[in-house]
C-alpha cells in the first residue's frame, strides 16, 4: 500500500500513469477486498486524483470503488462511477449495476435478503444505461407482426393447436415450436384472467 501511495505521488502529473501503478492498483483491490478500512484508504487515494479515469479500466479497481461507495451508502456514486468506467468486462459491470439496486431496494425496505421475483423486479425498473449495454438490454418479447400472426391464429382457428399446428406455425413466425406452445399457454392463462 504504502509503495502504491509512493508510486501514485510520483506520477501524479503524468498523464496517462504508468502501466506498473496501475497494476499495483488492481493487484492491491484484488488483496484487499477483506479489509474494509485500507480499501477505503486506497479507493479514496484513486478517487481523488487526476488520472481517475485510467484507473476506470481496470476491473478490479472499478469493483472496489463501487463496492466501498455502497457500503457507505452512495449508490448514486456508485452508478455514476460504473457509468463513466471503461472496464472491458461489460458482463461484470451490468451484475454490479444490478448489485447497486438491490441493496439500494433491501436498504429502502429493510430486508436482509431479496426472492428472484424481487430481483427481477428490481432488473425491470433499474436497466443498466447503454454505456455498460450497448447491444441493448435483451427484450424478451417478439416481434410485432409474430404476436399479430399468433393472435390471429388465436381468434381464427383456436387457442389450443395441437402439435401439427404448432410446428407450421413455429416454421411461419420463425420460432421454436416451444415458444409457440409457451406462447399460446400464456394466452390462455390471460384469457382467463
Amino acid at each position: 500500500m504504502k509503495r502504491f501511495m509512493a508510486m501514485l505521488n510520483r506520477n501524479k502529473t503524468k498523464d496517462p500513469p504508468p502501466s506498473r501503478l496501475l497494476d499495483l492498483a488492481g493487484q492491491l483491490c484484488q488483496d484487499l477486498q477483506g479489509s474494509s478500512p485500507s480499501l477505503e484508504k486506497l479507493v479514496g487515494a484513486v478517487m481523488r486524483c487526476r488520472q481517475k479515469m485510467h484507473f476506470l479500466t481496470n476491473i478490479h479497481v472499478v469493483r472496489a470503488c463501487v463496492l466501498v461507495h455502497i457500503r457507505k451508502g452512495q449508490h448514486d456514486t456508485a452508478c455514476r462511477l460504473l457509468e463513466l468506467c471503461r472496464a472491458e468486462e461489460k458482463e461484470e459491470l451490468v451484475q454490479l449495476w444490478h448489485e447497486i439496486h438491490y441493496r439500494r431496494f433491501m436498504e429502502k425496505h429493510h430486508r436482509d435478503f431479496l426472492t428472484p421475483v424481487q430481483k427481477f423486479r428490481c432488473r425491470k425498473r433499474n436497466p443498466p444505461p447503454i454505456s455498460l449495454c450497448p447491444e441493448g438490454v435483451k427484450n424478451r418479447k417478439y416481434s410485432v407482426e409474430v404476436r399479430q400472426q399468433l393472435c390471429r391464429f388465436a381468434a381464427e382457428v383456436t387457442t389450443n393447436p395441437n402439435k401439427k399446428q404448432r410446428e407450421g406455425l413455429a416454421q411461419d413466425t420463425n420460432l421454436q415450436p416451444a415458444q409457440v406452445y409457451n406462447w399460446f399457454a400464456n394466452y390462455r392463462r390471460h384469457q382467463k384472467s
